[in-house]
């Protein structure tokens, strides 16, 4: 058995959370400039990705998305400055978290071996 370690940052606006999930889907709208394309892609149901948005929105008190409703032209979204700045800080935190992670795993964790199980 190996050890391993895992952190997931999340950032906490009173009660409510928002984290890794958040992230990924304002990525995918990012590389895909579509709300229903990023869902297609993490296999998220439009309404869900839609109230996650809304309610993070909510949470942070500044709009996430620029849409533009579909039609001849087709629609689109687009980050905001604001929901870009955010991601960018957000990503380099969780970089910097896992590499720290790793530095300190392997200080307190990397030469212990869990003892054998005999069943």
């Amino acid at each position: 058995m190996e050890l391993y370690i895992d952190v997931a940052p999340r950032l906490f606006v009173g009660e409510k959370r928002q984290g890794p999930g958040l992230a990924a889907l304002l990525h995918k709208i990012e590389t895909l400039h579509s709300l229903r394309a990023a869902c297609m892609s993490l296999n998220m149901t439009y309404s869900r990705a839609w109230n996650t948005i809304k309610e993070a929105e909510e949470q942070l008190g500044f709009p996430l998305l620029h849409t533009a409703t579909g039609g001849r032209h087709g629609g689109g979204a687009s980050l905001t400055k604001e929901c870009e700045r955010l991601l960018r800080a957000y990503d380099g935190f969780c970089a910097e978290l896992s590499q720290q992670k790793e530095r300190l795993f392997e200080q307190y964790l990397g030469s212990y071996c869990p003892p054998e199980t005999t069943e």
